[in-house]
């Protein structure tokens, strides 16, 4: 419920300014405000050190090589060795050099720990807020954008908060402040040479200006063609026996150098626009760093400044100009974030197609009683896919379902552990709306075995406690028994520390079936769902299999899903599904006639 007044709360329209992305990221910042703080203080110790770095020069300049004395600060607080002479004035001059390099990679150094350890915690928190959302989102919306974008939203777009608030608004920060203190100090020097320096800003305010929508919109072209070509590697792998089945290597090969040439080409555009502002934001500075020394020369010519004030004033000109790059470049960059952080925070915006009521009723188990009262379904705005199906199902019944591909059996039995919401009517379990449960409870009220069953890449004592993770090794290997898996367990290498692979492809299909089984008889759920499972085992493994089923579907409500005869002669009642409705309803004896058509 909470993940749901979250996405409620956040919803922002689609296309969002600048400042209200940056608003959003910055609430999700917010938990990590005390480490910002520290970090952001450290950074901003670079410009009293900036400051200092020009004073060693100035000194050996003006008083190690020329007679302008030290200033008075200094022969204050220091020896008498250090200052009186210009042979000592010139070493006073180097220690205080390395004592500000010193000083400035100790900020740095402290400034790049924290750093790293801050972006990776608040990566991680985003990434975790992105996985755990795209998880509780309902199969509509997977359905219609499938699994590569999210995923690419997740790993690589949740950087956005790093790049936003570590390194964008913090550094921005600290180059204004910085700005800020070079131009307290160039004006101080020679208020002259600080007018002269600050007549290049209007031109890369203007420039910041034009690029910055440019930018923007290159920057979310670039980001979809990489989501595009990026889904290509896991949708090819993933179905690689196709691939190699048919001889499509090459086919698939070409297609993720086209989409990946059109990211290539995306990232290009977007690279020439980039350095064609760093180039036009260089060519202002350099042009008021020729305007600062030019007038600077002639004001040393004409003896209003000293050479040691005008290497100073350079000095300070160039740092005061650096932060100038920086937000300039900061502005250009930005776009990029933005562009990643709308995709980020779009997704957390999408909403629960499937809500949990502020009062639902909790549910610890159920008797297995399912009524469904005129039920209609449909995908959002697709053709109605189930309409007027009324059924009444006992406790302990056996519910065979049958009919041809498309008919909505597998929707049928999304709709019992709600996958989805019915489109109108609605089901009951043990007479209560399911839409009345808490959503975990309701869920944990079933043990699904699919027609391909899921494995993780673990091993196979920790794939069948994945429902009970709690689960005792007595207890797992009771289920493996249960489920006639615990004899061709026991003949592997390591038994049930066996690692499964990939989907669990280091086993038989049979094999990964009745580790399926053996994860539902150790679930212990009042219902059972069965999508065709036996429909991809060779007779003898059915014949085990069906075994294990009967046991399991002993004293639980079950919905079997099945094309084959000998699966349905079992059931207690047998259900056609024909254009979304429920055409017959027959007793075993009709159940192998049913299963026919």
């Amino acid at each position: 419920m909470k993940d749901n007044e979250e996405a409620d709360s956040g919803r922002v329209p689609a296309r969002q300014g600048d400042l209200a992305l940056l608003g959003r990221l910055f609430r999700e910042a917010l938990p990590f405000y005390k480490g910002l703080t520290l970090f952001c203080v450290v950074s901003l110790l670079a410009t009293p050190v900036a400051l200092l770095s020009p004073v060693p020069l100035k000194i050996a300049v003006d008083s190690g090589l020329g007679d302008t004395p030290l200033p008075s600060v200094l022969r204050a607080i220091l020896p008498a060795q250090l200052t009186d002479s210009p042979a000592s004035v010139l070493l006073l001059a180097a220690i205080l050099m390395v004592l500000v390099i010193f000083l400035a990679q100790v900020q740095w150094v402290t400034s790049f720990l924290l750093r790293t350890l801050l972006s990776e915690r608040m990566v991680l928190s985003f990434r975790a807020k992105l996985f755990r959302h795209v998880q509780r989102l309902s199969f509509s919306f997977h359905d219609r954008k499938g699994t590569s974008d999210s995923t690419y939203r997740i790993q690589w777009d949740a950087a956005v908060i790093q790049h936003v608030t570590i390194d964008g608004v913090v550094p921005f920060i600290s180059s204004v402040l910085t700005l800020g203190a070079m131009l307290w100090v160039t004006f101080a020097l020679n208020w002259q040479l600080g007018l002269v320096a600050l007549s290049v800003s209007p031109i890369l305010v203007g420039i910041a200006i034009y690029f910055r929508p440019r930018l923007r919109k290159r920057a979310k072209d670039l980001k979809k063609r990489e989501s595009v070509a990026f889904s290509v590697i896991p949708e090819t792998l993933g179905a690689l026996r196709v691939v190699k089945a048919f001889g499509q290597e090459d086919r698939a090969e070409t297609r993720f150098c086209d989409e990946s040439r059109a990211s290539l080409r995306a990232k290009v555009r977007y690279a020439f626009m980039e350095s064609g502002m760093g180039m036009l934001v260089g060519m202002a500075t350099a042009m008021g760093s020729a305007l600062v020394l030019y007038v600077g020369a002639r004001q040393v010519l004409a003896g209003h400044l000293s050479l040691g004030q005008l290497l100073m004033v350079m000095s300070y000109i160039g740092q005061l100009y650096g932060p100038l790059k920086s937000i300039s470049n900061k502005a250009a960059n930005m776009q990029t974030h933005l562009a990643s952080a709308e995709r980020a925070l779009s997704l957390l915006d999408e909403p629960f197609d499937v809500k949990e009521k502020p009062d639902a009723l909790p549910l610890k188990r159920c008797r297995g009683r399912i009524c469904f009262k005129d039920v209609a379904f449909r995908y959002q705005d697709g053709p109605c896919i189930l309409s007027g199906v009324n059924l009444e199902v006992e406790p302990g019944t056996r519910v065979g379902i049958a009919g041809r591909t498309g008919a909505g059996k597998t929707t049928l039995v999304s709709l019992l552990m709600r996958f989805y919401d019915v489109s109108a009517g609605a089901i009951l379990l043990d007479g209560v709306d399911l839409r009345d449960y808490r959503v975990a409870d309701l869920r944990r009220q079933f043990s699904i075995v699919l027609q391909d069953p899921v494995l993780f890449s673990t091993s196979i004592r920790e794939n069948i406690a994945y429902g009970r993770p709690e689960a005792s090794e007595e207890e797992i290997i009771r289920a493996a028994e249960a489920a006639n898996a615990h004899q061709f367990i026991s003949r592997l290498p390591e038994d049930y520390a066996t690692q499964v692979g990939e989907r669990g492809m280091r086993l038989s299909g049979g094999e990964r079936q009745r580790i399926s089984l053996a994860r539902a008889f150790l679930t212990d759920a009042p219902i059972l769902i069965l999508d065709e499972p036996t429909s991809s085992v060779d007779t003898k493994t059915e014949a085990l299999i069906m075994e294990a089923l009967d046991r399991l579907m002993s004293g639980r409500t079950t919905f079997m899903i099945a094309h084959r005869l000998g699966t349905l002669a079992s059931c207690d009642l047998a259900v056609t599904l024909s254009g979304g409705s429920i055409t017959a309803q027959r007793r075993p004896e009709g159940g192998l006639a049913l299963a026919a058509e």
